[in-house]
């Protein structure tokens, strides 16, 4: 069985020969399985796809994709999505966090009829930042999006050939793997992993590009939109009642005072609110002009040991192009 792993790469020009060699290793030791990387350099600001090319020309099975800007590490998967063969594919970090010989746990709980099967880290070996702003994602987002409460989801995963051909149907401008897998299947599982400190370098996710990510789960649930009618019916529920009361007290006692202080909290609290409101309605109306307008997902500059293939040249829609052409030389 052939197991493609997909890594997105940014910033990793001193890991990935070391990560691409030792996932080489195990997979020397695993009867019937065979594996391909893929390996997708995001624009790095280091040599990484001289890295890349040189663990292509070591090994025909690594594929190297070179994007033309940075497109985010979602999008890299993605873009890495659409040149797999395998009948499993696994997700991957490029920080040595992850191991290789974790693959094979992940690989017994396929066998088992699991579609996509999840790492969660035992102990989490990130800063105290990242593991807090980390824990309140998880949290909003089991209560924000529809998906199965036992599973906990991670950046280091595996997926059913099937599902990984349904995502790269995705035509939104936010990906986000772990969600699209939620959207595709219910059969899946978590397996415990260590988690293992970062070799090299440190986090390239900062506040603003995980915020960015976190919001980008807008594109896989309504539920903003929800609480923000529940919203209104509470603040104008409140203000009716308020204004009886009001009333009633003021003809039974003429001399009461309206105090001036309290009308102006009222006032900005709700004002708070409407704005935050809007602010959630505006973000639903700029990622659906941003869909509509075809931005891309991501874009290919370069690929390595790609035979037989045209290059992706346009995201989203590279795969499509490539079947075109094929069918005009048919």
């Amino acid at each position: 069985m052939l197991v493609s792993v997909v890594i997105p790469c940014y910033n990793s020009e001193l890991t990935i020969e070391k990560l691409v060699d030792m996932c080489m290793e195990e997979f020397k030791k695993w009867d019937g399985y065979e594996c391909e990387m893929i390996l997708v350099n995001d624009y790095s600001h280091d040599d990484t796809f001289g890295a890349i090319r040189r663990a292509a020309a070591k090994y025909p099975n690594v594929i190297g994709v070179n994007l033309s800007k940075n497109f985010g590490q979602h999008a890299a998967i993605m873009a890495g999505l659409h040149y797999v063969h395998g009948d499993l594919v696994v997700g991957m970090d490029d920080d040595l966090q992850n191991r290789p010989e974790q693959i094979r746990q992940f690989l017994d709980k396929a066998e088992e009829g699991y579609d996509v099967v999840f790492g969660v880290y035992k102990q989490r070996k990130f800063s105290a930042f990242k593991n807090f702003t980390g824990a309140v994602s998880q949290f909003l987002l089991f209560h924000l999006v529809d998906r199965p409460r036992d599973i906990e989801m991670s950046s280091f995963w595996l997926a059913r050939r099937y599902v990984i051909d349904e995502i790269k149907n995705y035509q939104g401008n936010d990906a986000f793997i772990q969600l699209l897998f939620v959207r595709t299947t219910r059969n899946m599982v978590d397996v415990p992993v260590e988690h293992y400190k970062r070799e090299e370098g440190k986090s390239n996710y900062t506040f603003w590009k995980g915020l960015k990510l976190f919001m980008s789960f807008m594109n896989y649930s309504t539920i903003p939109l929800q609480i923000s009618t529940l919203f209104g019916v509470g603040f104008s529920l409140a203000g009716f009642i308020a204004a009886i009361v009001i009333l009633i007290r003021k003809i039974l006692d003429p001399g009461v005072q309206v105090g001036w202080s309290s009308l102006m909290c009222i006032i900005l609290i709700v004002a708070g609110i409407t704005f935050l409101m809007l602010g959630i309605i505006g973000e639903y109306v700029g990622k659906l002009i941003m869909t509509l307008n075809r931005s891309p997902l991501y874009v290919v500059r370069d690929t390595l040991n790609v035979e037989g293939e045209e290059k992706v040249q346009a995201g989203r829609h590279g795969e499509e192009k490539r079947q075109e052409k094929m069918d005009e030389r048919g």
